[in-house]
């Protein structure tokens, strides 16, 4: 009996052994079809062989949005980019029909100027505004999928599947549920566009940003100067008199507040445009530029918008931060300490130049 009882006792050692053994998971890999074994489970997983991306939580497709919704983005679009180029065109046509009589009663070269000057920032305003809004953002290139004969090693690296789209999304891709489709190195979707601001468009985004800023400055700094010089005369009544010395500082302010507002009733209709544009111009501008402030911070870094909030800002720069970013971004491939010293190596050679000739 004693041996029986024996036989039948499990072993604890055993059973642990048994329960340690891990399991193995499957996976298939929606880049290449390869099927992939992990000893453990993973929610996120990357090839070996194509180097896809998948997140096993959210590979299932997800439903296209309402109708209604879909409606409600691009009405609200629409709204805004009409209140954009309406508020554009009368600042360009009111600050030149309130502006221009008071410029030319200063001399005819200085009104010439600033017809000029308001020509040029009209055109590099509305021009740059049209290509930020018309021009495409940045679409993904195709790139064969699917099954392991055709996709080679390494060809969707670090690339993940847009469960909106349906087909593979290249890296610091985002797919915009506005304009319906994914967006390479997607910064935001601006209403005020009508448009994502991605690969394709961020660089014209970007100069009209400065524009605005740059139009926005010359135009408060413009109907400031007109607005004081039709302003209609003032006087204070109250702090001319012998009782000024008894009055209190913010008796004084409100004083002269309250004689400047009154005395704008006076003002005519070329007036209250020139108010209305100086007020409208700095507040604008105020905004815009902390936009263009936003925006060359991330470009100094690296980055986007949308890939500051979604992971580690240290994995998605494309290399280090520093002014070579910006200078890229502009167009010029090169870093910045070559362009100096491009710039430094041609000056010494063309003095170099002069001095030679000059001894001949």
């Amino acid at each position: 009996m004693a041996e029986a009882e024996r036989e039948q006792r499990p072993l604890p050692e055993v059973e642990q052994s048994v329960t340690s053994i891990p399991e193995d998971h499957e996976a298939t890999c929606w880049g290449c079809g390869l099927r992939l074994v992990f000893a453990s489970y993973s929610p996120i997983y990357k090839c070996g062989w194509c180097g896809a991306v998948t997140q096993s939580n959210s590979q299932t497709a997800r439903k296209p949005d309402s109708i209604w919704f879909s409606h409600w983005r691009r009405l609200r679009d629409r709204l805004f980019v009409a209140v954009l180029v309406l508020f554009m065109l009368f600042v360009i046509c009111g600050g030149v029909w309130a502006v221009y009589p008071v410029v030319f009663s200063v001399s005819k070269f200085c009104g010439v100027f600033h017809c000029t000057v308001a020509a040029v920032l009209a055109v590099c305003t509305v021009t740059s505004y049209c290509l930020a809004s018309l021009k495409c953002a940045g679409a993904p290139t195709d790139i064969r999928w699917g099954s392991y004969p055709v996709v080679g090693k390494g060809d969707l690296e670090n690339y993940t599947f847009c469960t909106y789209c349906n087909k593979p999304k290249p890296p610091r891709a985002h797919h915009c549920r506005s304009c319906k489709m994914c967006v390479v190195d997607m910064d935001h979707h601006c209403p005020f566009i009508g448009n994502c601001v991605g690969a394709s468009n961020h660089q014209v985004f970007v100069v009209f940003l400065i524009s605005v800023v740059i139009s926005c400055s010359y135009v408060a700094g413009m109907t400031i100067y007109a607005s004081y010089q039709i302003w209609p005369s003032i006087e204070f009544p109250d702090l001319a008199s012998s009782s000024r010395h008894s009055m209190s500082s913010w008796k004084t302010v409100l004083e002269m507040i309250t004689t400047v507002a009154g005395s704008a009733f006076f003002l005519s209709a070329r007036g209250l445009v020139l108010v209305y544009l100086a007020f409208a111009s700095s507040s604008v501008n105020a905004g815009i530029a902390v936009l263009l402030c936003q925006q060359l911070s991330y470009i100094y870094q690296g980055n986007t918008y949308l890939n500051r909030l979604s992971s580690a800002p240290n994995a998605l720069q494309h290399g280090e931060r520093g002014l070579q970013n910006i200078v890229r971004f502009f167009g010029c491939p090169y870093p910045v300490s070559r362009v100096v010293l491009r710039l430094r190596y041609s000056n010494a050679a063309k003095l170099q130049d002069d001095s030679g000739s000059k001894l001949l």
